[in-house]
């Protein structure tokens, strides 16, 4: 569905309130193609198309919500609409007022896209084969459009619409030997693809050399970005909501209080302004260019959404609780001299199944898995068997983290729950002193 079948049929629904009803009309949808990659070889491809409609239809202080899939027709779409709006206002009789509810009054339109010129997903497909060729590659490509709107008889007109890709893939030596790598993004590079198939080559030729074992303990480690993600998103369980904060259940308690500090190179934004995700919540609040969440180590502000807005008397910045445009600032390491900045310690390329293990303390646990190495003298000398970690966040983005790279990577979320995800993440490499290993 396109902007102007969007806002027409709003506006065509609005026509149809009565008395003092309010109308939101939000709209969800992607046309995104999957690809299935199983030694090096497509397995299984398909296109999926979908549009939904949620709509929200408040009295007073009462709101009832539903949603319905789009069928191609107008029409019909309409029909279905109106159909059930007038479902929607029968169940406004039974339900009791929301103390928490909380929308923008303020009308406003606006119209955005990221992402264009990307080449058709065959051609991304086949120039991951041809940069793998003779390697085990086992993964998944996603690319395509997601369209989010939103629409209201208060007057909101907002489009947002982003064309991106993601391949996410491993590549095996044999057993549980593997490395694993992605690349996603709204502009394609070939170059960069390129790099990482020989990244993931050199990789997988160390891989064969025999596993070296290290004892539990502390030791020196770079953490890829990738690596570096699953941190953050540790932190942002809870970590950034207003309502989390209020409530004292963020990991991030000893941080706010002052008792406990990062390191003054960390800082962390919710670049709300990079334009992946819409400027706009569901509420039809407009989000700032940017919200810092930690700055120089200190804690900076909350996420906050319209709910929690309401219950705090806070201003709303966020359509969440949680991140979507995560921003980690750079720092001055270069990617190329992490391993020799290192000297000897362990090169992370991803961590696993992390969990809290001592929320209070911010602590960690996690497996090492895919793609770990044990680096002597600045260069990768052997695979690592899989350890577990168990460390605070205080240490390893605090006292213990020595510096973070220029280079930065952009990843986006892989997560296909009621549709292709928008969040993304712009991350660093991170060197740290010391990681500690229970077993």
């Amino acid at each position: 569905m396109n902007p102007e079948a969007f806002f027409d049929l709003a506006a065509r629904l609005n026509g149809g309130l009565r008395g003092e009803e309010i109308l939101f009309c939000s709209l969800g949808g992607e046309a995104s193609d999957f690809v299935r990659l199983n030694r090096n070889a497509i397995r299984q491809a398909g296109h999926v198309r979908t549009a939904g409609l949620g709509l929200n239809l408040i009295d007073g202080a009462r709101q009832a919500e539903a949603v319905c899939d789009f069928r191609g027709s107008p029409e019909q779409d309409l029909d279905v609409a109106r159909s059930l709006l007038d479902r929607l206002r029968e169940r406004l009789a039974f339900v009791p007022e929301d103390p928490y509810l909380n929308y923008s009054r303020q009308a406003g339109e606006s119209m955005h896209q990221v992402g264009d010129g990307l080449p058709s997903t065959a051609g991304m497909v086949d120039a991951l084969i041809q940069a793998a060729d003779g390697l085990d590659l086992v993964g998944i490509c996603a690319s395509g459009d997601i369209v989010e709107g939103l629409a209201s008889s208060l007057g909101h007109r907002y489009w947002h619409q982003s064309s991106s890709f993601n391949l996410d893939w491993s590549c095996y030596l044999g057993a549980d030997k593997a490395v694993k790598s992605g690349y996603s993004g709204f502009a394609w590079e070939p170059e960069v693809l390129g790099a990482k198939l020989a990244e993931m080559r050199a990789a997988l030729d160390v891989m064969a050399r025999p596993a070296k074992v290290i004892e539990p303990g502390r030791y020196r480690a770079y953490l890829a970005p990738a690596a570096v993600q699953e941190l953050m998103d540790m932190l942002a369980w809870g970590g950034f909501g207003l309502k989390d904060h209020r409530t004292s259940q963020t990991p991030l308690l000893k941080l706010i209080r002052g008792e406990r500090t990062f390191a003054s190179a960390l800082t962390i934004q919710e670049q709300h302004d990079r334009g992946l995700t819409p400027g706009f919540t569901p509420e039809g609040f407009l989000k700032p260019g940017c919200v810092p969440l930690i700055n120089a180590g200190a804690f900076g502000q909350a996420l906050v959404d319209a709910r929690s807005g309401k219950e705090y008397g806070e201003v709303v910045n966020a359509a969440a609780d949680a991140p979507e445009s995560l921003n980690v600032a750079a720092g001055t390491l270069s990617m190329a001299d992490a391993h020799r900045q290192l000297d000897t310690g362990l090169s992370i390329g991803n961590l696993w199944y992390c969990n809290w293990s001592d929320m209070n303390e911010c602590r960690i646990t996690g497996m090492t898995r895919f793609g770990t190495f044990w680096v002597e003298g600045g260069e990768i000398v052997a695979p690592l068997d899989v350890m577990r970690f168990d460390d605070s966040l205080y240490h390893l983005l605090g006292d213990r983290l020595e510096a973070l790279t220029r280079e930065r990577e952009l990843m986006l979320s892989a997560e296909t729950y009621d549709g292709r995800s928008s969040a993304s993440a712009l991350l660093p490499g991170v060197l740290v002193s010391g990681i500690d290993f229970a077993l």
